[in-house]
């Protein structure tokens, strides 16, 4: 089954700002942006949750999935850490 035009553009994005916002993401943590860096960050999730998700289900790679999910949410907890409680 051919992929709709949808998921066409989603895997093209995804090849585009899953990089992009992961790496510049560290990259402003490390140049002490850590706000910044962790919502860029934040932002790379959805791409990789998809990501890892196909590769789960296509060959079985489990392991990457749960990784992701929990830098997820540790990602997101920094995030309302460095906002919303201090």
């Amino acid at each position: 089954m051919e992929p709709s035009r949808f998921e066409q553009y989603f895997n093209l994005a995804t090849q585009f700002l899953l990089p992009v916002l992961t790496l510049g993401g560290m990259l402003l943590i490390s140049l002490k942006q850590p706000g910044v860096g962790l919502v860029l960050a934040f932002l790379a999730q959805p791409f990789w949750l998809y990501s890892t998700y196909r590769a789960w289900k296509k060959e079985g790679q489990i392991g990457m999935f749960v990784n992701t999910v929990a830098y997820a949410c540790i990602t997101g907890f920094g995030v309302i850490n460095y906002y919303f409680l201090s």
